[in-house]
């Protein structure tokens, strides 16, 4: 082809034209892609902060970078909440109404923490104003005489209210932590085993407990075979079994009586211990299929360790039983006095537990001074990021000595009251978990993610409405800034030293 001279000096001036045009509209489509997402940041902080939205960001880059992989799925979230104890419940009575509906509204509410999973105990435990029953008879063994009666002044009446201010609603765990003295080899409250002669009539006690408070209104979701069934034997309420006792106890008697009654979508939940004896159990509860089958999945505690989240024992927990539930149950900052309204405590690295005093010599290293506010987070974050569903702290409501409690075991909770002058304490604690509780919400999945800074800790998830939201944990003094990496969205985001900080991220 032969071009005239004017005409290739045409095509060659156009050429860069239209280059710089594609340019320039592919340099749109990008901002536009880049500015699809909304962000949310809200942080908490030893400086004061308390879920404070952050509105201001850095322009520059930093050299610290997190990506978020929404691609990469893991398990579903069951929720985050507390526990309904009779201690919690009767404190709130105590209280004026304005202040104890302040309280619920603040654990259940949407623009609260929004619990979503909870626990609460059959028969009495510690927290309890006294040891009681649903039966003292033992001769009715057919449980004709088992009443709730114990229940109604305090913990229905708390769980009714939470359940008129949850929108969403939440589900129930309820634990025993034991049987009547009657039913048990040494007809006391504390220690003991089961007798054989009680097999049945325990299985159905569990039935009856059931039944009754769906009468009331309340459906329990799932139940624990027995809280901390390592047991002690000069403490509170507790009731012993080795790992193939309870085992056995579920897939002889309580498993077929909940199918008898009709209860077979309550979930069955073993062990309910610390995870240091993880392993050994679950390789008992899933060693056959006519145990396993009546096992919807494994309740744990933290008090094995103050820092220590013991990921090789969940990871194992996870593998031997992929399609069943790993539930956090219980949690709290035990064996300490509540510290009132000094934010800075719960942030220093003061706090001691069980262990500091009590552990032996071989387990004192897991038991060392730590931060309250670092213990919750660092163990959430590590729970979530090793297969664990659901994360339920313990009390909800204390007063300033830890109690009540008929054994005077003191502990703290993210709520203390005062009520001979109904007063009422949001300690930090209530607001780390508010980080979780509030945005990652049932039936979110946990998302993979890369960060190239080892000292922040970090777990994300994504919503069923598609909304993804990550949590980080800075515990040092200073301030970092990171870049947030989300497919073709990009945000430098500051976080302040000493704080944790979620980050919520939503198409427009």
């Amino acid at each position: 082809m032969i071009y005239r001279v004017n005409d290739t000096h045409f095509i060659l001036k156009r050429i860069p034209k239209l280059l710089w045009i594609s340019l320039i509209i592919l340099f749109m489509l990008s901002c536009k892609q880049t500015n699809t997402m909304k962000i949310e940041v809200y942080e908490t902080s030893a400086a004061g902060k308390h879920l404070v939205p952050i509105l201001d960001f850095p322009d520059e880059n930093s050299d610290i970078k997190i990506t978020l992989q929404p691609e990469k799925t893991f398990q579903e979230i069951l929720g985050f909440g507390g526990s309904f104890t009779e201690a919690s419940g009767y404190l709130l009575n105590r209280l004026s109404q304005e202040n104890r509906t302040k309280i619920l509204e603040a654990y259940f509410s949407e623009s609260g923490a929004n619990y979503s999973l909870t626990r609460t105990h059959i028969n009495s435990c510690d927290f309890s104003l006294s040891q009681y029953a649903y039966t003292d008879d033992p001769e009715d063994l057919k449980l004709e005489k088992f009443s709730i009666e114990p229940d109604r002044d305090d913990i229905i009446p708390m769980i009714l209210d939470a359940k008129a201010i949850s929108k969403e609603g939440f589900n129930i765990i309820s634990s025993p932590w034991t049987a009547p003295p009657y039913m048990k080899d040494n007809n006391d409250w504390v220690g003991g085993k089961l007798l054989p002669k009680y097999y049945d009539s325990w299985a159905l006690y569990f039935a009856k407990y059931i039944q009754a408070y769906e009468k009331e209104g309340i459906d329990i979701w799932g139940v624990t075979v027995e809280n901390e069934p390592l047991g002690n034997s000069n403490n509170w309420e507790s009731m012993h079994y080795t790992a193939q006792e309870m085992t056995d106890f579920v897939k002889t008697y309580l498993g077929p009586t909940l199918e008898n009654e009709g209860l077979q979508n309550v979930k069955i939940l073993g062990y309910d211990q610390n995870r240091d004896h993880l392993k050994e159990w679950v390789d008992v509860m899933y060693a056959d299929e006519a145990a396993s089958k009546y096992f919807d999945g494994t309740a744990i505690h933290w008090y094995a360790s103050t820092f220590e989240v013991f990921p090789e024992a969940l990871q194992y927990a996870h593998q031997k039983a992929p399609n069943d539930y790993l539930i956090q149950t219980e949690a709290c900052i035990d064996a300490q006095v509540p510290v009132w309204k000094d934010d800075a405590w719960y942030w220093k690295k003061e706090a001691t537990d069980w262990g500091w005093t009590w552990a032996s010599e071989d387990q004192k290293h897991l038991h060392p001074k730590y931060v309250p506010v670092y213990r919750y987070a660092r163990d959430i974050i590590g729970c979530l990021n090793n297969w664990v569903h659901g994360w339920i702290d313990w009390n909800m409501v204390l007063d300033k000595q830890g109690g009540p409690n008929w054994f005077k075991n003191w502990c703290t909770a993210p709520v203390i009251v005062d009520p001979e002058n109904d007063e009422v304490y949001f300690t930090p604690l209530f607001y780390t978990m508010a980080h979780f509780s509030k945005f990652i919400r049932p039936g979110a999945k946990r998302i993979g993610w890369e960060s190239s800074d080892s000292d922040l800790l970090l777990t994300a998830a994504q919503n069923p409405d598609g909304s993804i939201v990550l949590v980080i944990l800075n515990q040092k003094k200073q301030t970092k800034n990171f870049n947030l990496h989300l497919e073709n969205f990009s945000k430098t985001i500051p976080i302040d030293g000493e704080a944790l900080q979620t980050i919520v991220l939503k198409s427009n």
